[in-house]
């Protein structure tokens, strides 16, 4: 009598059943694996950081291959050399992170201080770059100055300078109830100053940055939002009637909307930088294979740069631009939120704007969702002046990235990390208001209306509660006092900052307990009864919320 079968056949089919259940279970579990990563990456203290220098690097080189590849067809024809436009770039690439390191360095408390006199400078240098003989005339605009056989353009230098000065202006005199007046004088007559001039070269494209510039300020700084319509709707009005009243922008919107048939005239870049993009498909025609930078589309190193990377680098390429720009965005977002210091709020916010502001206006362009304007890829086209000032910004965002409650924790309890130790920086100062301002605070605390407006909890919370990441918030009783420990003060919305005497002037390089300790002593400085710089934070965001391990200023109270 044979033996049954069936067992043997059960134990075969089992085999395979248990390895396809762990096939699908593995393939189930890598994508919380990678979220995982993610966490424990951005848990890390310096994890902006590092992250910011690793973005600024791959840009950059990533940038400089693009500008070889997209101006040596052009560079050999005019010039007789493939690499003469590229070893400009590569020089102003070398000054940009010369800048991007100054700016790292560069104490908070000095960067407030320059901020006044470098917006005066750098408008002083946007009305000489309009006299004849002084400002370099080309192709009909007067943008550029040439020092030592180098072109600089003013208008770029302004950006970073307005930047910093509109972020020192608002922080300085941050209320709840701010009034309009002085959120708007002197930061918006001295931008519309800056747009005439820049009109005046003419350069369109600059006054919009500029406009975005103002408007994320204003934004940020929490002008109402009725207010922040309308101004952005006179802007928009203001925009078209610029680009209305001049032939060549003129052309360029209506053959954007379709009112002007000329694919050899106002459309030809357009449609051009289309043929490109579809030329390239998913994976591209390879690296240096292009053809539409052989004279096929104007301006291929510079404006219009992204169509030679979806040609060479096809669809995989651009979206990996794309998503660049978009850890860029979320990691200046991630370093605002988690900031102490307003003024770094303000200016973190800002720049990121405005660099992500500038990349998808002119992803957007290329790709024919918006009408041509002329505004530069951050980093990756061809522009000295440009590439210059938004390594500047970058070394900005890196810095406020070292100024994170976590990250001055640990820099200053002696873990400075590699790039620290080979880049030679120094501990960042820990952020605290002037002992004047505290004093202010405890006074106005005592009077009875204030206490009554401050009881009250805020109509609706401001912009940085956005930005702000989660807290657990206060237990009250029903009686309205905190089941908290420990009672906390009241907060108040009068706390001002004075960057002469904002930060704590100790630097601690010794063993993380004494560091520890340090911190916790100056933050205790900041104010009575425990009215820290935390306190101030949570005053500007409108919130009510303690702030956590995330988020709390080193050694500030519990």
């Amino acid at each position: 009598m044979s033996a049954p079968t069936e067992p043997a056949s059960s134990a075969g089919r089992s085999e395979p059943d248990a390895r396809s259940g762990s096939r699908s279970s593995s393939g189930g579990s890598w994508p919380a694996a990678v979220v995982e990563a993610v966490r424990n990456l951005l848990s890390r203290p310096l994890a902006s950081y590092h992250l910011i220098l690793t973005i600024a690097f791959l840009l950059t080189v990533f940038g400089l291959v693009m500008v070889l590849s997209a101006s040596s067809v052009e560079g050999y024809s005019k010039e007789g050399s493939a690499y003469g436009l590229f070893a400009t770039q590569v020089i102003f690439a070398l000054l940009g992170l010369c800048g991007f390191y100054v700016m790292l360095r560069l104490p908070v408390r000095l960067l407030r201080r320059v901020a006044a006199p470098l917006i005066v400078v750098t408008t002083i240098l946007l009305a000489l770059v309009l006299v004849p003989g002084i400002g370099t005339l080309s192709q009909g605009a007067r943008r550029w100055f040439v020092v030592g056989g180098l072109s600089v353009q003013p208008s770029e230098l302004v950006k970073v300078a307005l930047c910093v000065w509109g972020a020192h202006l608002l922080a300085s005199r941050r209320r709840e109830n701010a009034s309009l007046k002085e959120l708007l004088i002197p930061l918006l007559p001295v931008s519309i100053l800056i747009c005439v001039l820049i009109v005046l070269e003419p350069n369109l494209s600059t006054t919009i940055t500029i406009a975005i510039i103002v408007g994320a300020l204003l934004w940020f700084a929490g002008l109402p939002v009725k207010v922040f319509l309308s101004f952005a709707a006179v802007g928009t009005v203001m925009a078209v009637v610029l680009a209305l009243v001049e032939g060549y922008r003129s052309q360029r919107v209506m053959s954007f909307l379709g009112s002007i048939d000329d694919p050899q005239g106002a459309g030809y870049q357009a449609r051009q930088a289309t043929f490109a993009l579809a030329n390239g498909g998913v994976f591209g025609v390879g690296l240096g294979q292009s053809s539409a930078k052989w004279n096929y589309l104007p301006n291929a190193h510079n404006d219009f740069i992204f169509a030679i990377i979806g040609e060479e680098l096809g669809l995989v390429g651009g979206l990996l631009v794309v998503l660049l720009f978009a850890i860029l965005a979320f990691i200046g977002f991630r370093i605002a939120a988690r900031s102490v210091d307003p003024f770094l709020r303000l200016m973190t916010a800002t720049v990121t704007v405005l660099i992500t502001a500038q990349a998808f206006i002119n992803i957007g362009y290329v790709v024919g969702l918006l009408p041509v304007t002329g505004i530069q890829l951050p980093l990756l086209s061809a522009g000295g002046t440009s590439t210059l000032t938004v390594l500047a910004m970058l070394g900005l965002l890196a810095n406020a990235a070292r100024h994170e409650p976590e990250a001055v924790a640990a820099l200053v309890g002696g873990d400075r990390g590699r790039f620290g130790r080979w880049l030679r920086l120094p501990a960042p100062v820990p952020y605290r208001p002037s002992r004047a301002d505290a004093l202010r605070d405890r006074l106005d605390r005592q009077r009875p209306d204030r206490a009554r407006r401050t009881a009250t909890p805020p109509a609706g919370p401001s912009v940085f509660s956005r930005l702000r990441p989660g807290g657990a918030r206060e237990q009250s009783s029903p009686s309205g006092r905190r089941s908290a420990g420990r009672s906390r003060a009241p907060r108040t919305s009068a706390v001002r900052v004075d960057y002469r005497t904002g930060y704590s002037g100790s630097r601690g390089s010794g063993d993380s307990a004494s560091a520890a300790s340090r911190t916790r002593g100056s933050s205790n400085r900041g104010g009575p009864d425990g009215a820290t710089a935390t306190t101030d934070r949570g005053r500007w965001s409108g919130s009510s919320r303690p702030w956590t391990s995330t988020g709390r200023a080193p050694g500030a109270r519990r």
